[in-house]
């Protein structure tokens, strides 16, 4: 699919390039990184109009543009005439964002944020360590109010895990937000896509949502999302959060997601009697310390060498 030129929807619309009975919705999508081009993928197959725009520009776009069927465009560009604004950037880079995208963003469109905030990745947001919702933060970064979702699932089940709405295992994401109309919004997208929308109430609740939290990665049915919202606990998320990241680091990067969630979900009580679980966690266990013993391989050869020399 062609770059966006002067106008980031002219392709769309000169073109005709709507399947009948898709959506006219128009999304621009800020980041590809991983999350961006799950988001950009599973909507362009929906049928939405989607266009895209990083830091590095349109060109640095044309292996992503062919993977996901999205439009390429320049930041100058991604907002105009859009109705959704997806932010899937890391979040210490949301007030690096040039003023013009939100100042060309129409007054109607909904902000979406997809973000997540780790402080390894991130370096310390002092708002936020001191108790400010993320998702409220990143609404101040940005001057408008933000509906946070998609931000609870790995890039990879945002891609792949999609169902019908007849599926028993059909996964269920949270969608916060304090305009109702525009929660509703976004819960026609997450529909669209192939999950269950589940309206988890204001940016103040968002919280649940966050990294650490029972619903996180943990790709719940609807029944189980609303338990798992319940249970949320502030205070032990962060040390559950600041966990995952260290035991991240020790996975591969091609670490198969469906293993993750699978331990992610007996950590927080779920499928315990079965056993694709347990191998789960064992598979995991036996991954962490291959790396433990590699690490002090190396430390001790590093050691040997700088004695002998």
């Amino acid at each position: 699919m062609p770059s966006c030129g002067v106008h980031p929807w002219i392709y769309f619309r000169n073109q005709q390039w709507l399947r009948k009975g898709t959506q006219a919705m128009q999304i621009a999508i800020v980041g590809a990184g991983h999350v961006g081009s799950a988001l950009a993928g599973t909507l362009t197959k929906a049928g939405y109009r989607v266009a895209v725009a990083n830091s590095r520009g349109k060109e640095s776009l044309s292996d992503f543009t062919r993977r996901t069927g999205a439009l390429a465009c320049d930041m100058a560009d991604i907002a105009k005439g859009a109705d959704i604004l997806m932010v899937a950037i890391p979040l210490c880079h949301v007030p690096e964002l040039p003023a013009s995208v939100l100042a060309d963003l129409p007054a109607h469109a909904v902000v979406v944020d997809a973000n997540n905030y780790y402080p390894a990745r991130d370096g310390r947001i002092a708002a936020i360590d001191a108790g400010q919702v993320e998702s409220d933060w990143v609404a101040h970064q940005l001057g408008r109010p933000v509906v946070k979702a998609f931000n609870n699932i790995i890039a990879d089940c945002l891609a792949h895990r999609g169902r019908s709405t007849a599926a028993a295992d059909r996964v269920a994401l949270p969608v916060s937000g304090d305009d109702p109309e525009s929660r509703r919004t976004v819960m026609t997208i997450v529909d669209a896509i192939g999950f269950t929308p589940f309206d988890a109430g204001t940016i103040a609740e968002s919280w649940r949502q966050q990294p650490g939290q029972p619903a996180y990665c943990t790709d719940p049915t609807v029944d189980e999302l609303r338990d798992l919202l319940h249970r949320a606990n502030r205070q032990a998320a962060i040390r559950n959060r600041d966990q995952g990241a260290r035991l991240m680091a020790k996975l591969p990067p091609d670490y198969p997601s469906e293993q993750l969630v699978r331990v992610a979900r007996l950590f927080v009580g779920l499928d315990k009697w079965k056993p694709v679980t347990w191998a789960a966690l064992l598979r995991m266990s036996k991954t962490v310390l291959c790396h433990r013993f590699q690490n002090d391989t190396i430390a001790r050869a590093s050691a040997v060498g700088k004695h002998e020399g």
